[in-house]
């Protein structure tokens, strides 16, 4: 079993669901990066995805897409994030995820890029532009090291591709809550549950959703129609203030914000 595995397999057994928060590693520095991991899985965040910066980001808004354009302006490097996680990994009780462009992965070397994670201790990866069609060669690698491999389904993914994407997935399926780019929202779409609902019927892997999550309301709604929820551009808009105020307050910032939301997951669940 990978951690991911293990992680879900323990939160299943108490009744909880997974918080998962998404920071953009190097924004402001990977010092930050770091502390701002271990703070909110001090908190309570079942594990925590780490953007790994690209150029030309998939599916980003423009709070992440930002973020990626100032770490990339410092001249962040790949194997830095790694060694930083690496070092993180071994100090927090909870995995550490990538999430990356497939362009990145392929330049760096599928069999290289996933000994490097495993190496560093890091439980896998999301890669947000691989089609499914050319999924079963890194699937295959990472099933070698244990690593997950995790996988976007999205509101107009048909049906029997949805399973197909299922079938090389591992650790959990990351649900797209809306159809677009990243980004806060004032509600969740309606039909939002039932489709979640479907696609758990169809896995035993753990689904999880994400994209628009921001707000303790949307918490209460989705934690208990999901095994986990993902929060990405509310929690790096907040890390963004670390480049004009302290860093300790903006730590202490984040950190609250994200205890909030881990209060709702708790109250909504029976």
């Amino acid at each position: 079993m990978s951690t991911i595995d293990e992680l879900f397999t323990k939160l299943r057994s108490e009744n909880r669901k997974a918080l998962m928060p998404f920071i953009t590693a190097g924004d402001p520095d990977l010092d930050f990066t770091a502390a701002v991991i271990e703070e909110l899985v001090a908190r309570g965040a079942s594990m925590c995805e780490v953007g790994i910066p690209y150029s030309d980001p998939i599916a980003d808004g423009p709070v992440i897409q930002e973020s990626y354009t100032r770490a990339l302006g410092r001249g962040i490097k790949v194997h830095d994030i790694l060694r930083t996680l690496g070092a993180v990994a071994l100090r927090v009780n909870a995995p550490l995820v990538t999430m990356v462009s497939h362009a990145i992965i392929y330049r760096q070397g599928m069999e290289k890029y996933a000994d490097a994670l495993q190496e560093k201790s890091i439980a896998g990866m999301i890669v947000p532009d691989l089609p499914v069609e050319e999924s079963s060669q890194l699937a295959a690698i990472c099933r070698a090291r244990d690593l997950s491999l995790i996988q976007l389904v999205t509101p107009t993914t048909p049906r029997d591709r949805a399973l197909k994407i299922a079938e090389t997935s591992s650790g959990f399926l990351y649900y797209v809550a809306v159809a677009g780019i990243t980004g806060e929202r004032s509600a969740v779409p309606p039909e939002l549950q039932e489709r979640v609902g479907w696609l758990r019927e169809q896995t035993s892997l753990p689904v999880c959703i994400g994209f628009g999550i921001s707000q303790p309301a949307h918490v209460r709604v989705l934690g208990p129609v999901a095994d986990g929820l993902i929060v990405g551009s509310a929690v790096v808009r907040r890390m963004a203030g670390a480049e004009t105020s302290p860093r300790d307050q903006t730590l202490r910032q984040v950190a609250d914000y994200v205890s909030s939301l881990l209060a709702a997951l708790d109250g909504s669940l029976p």
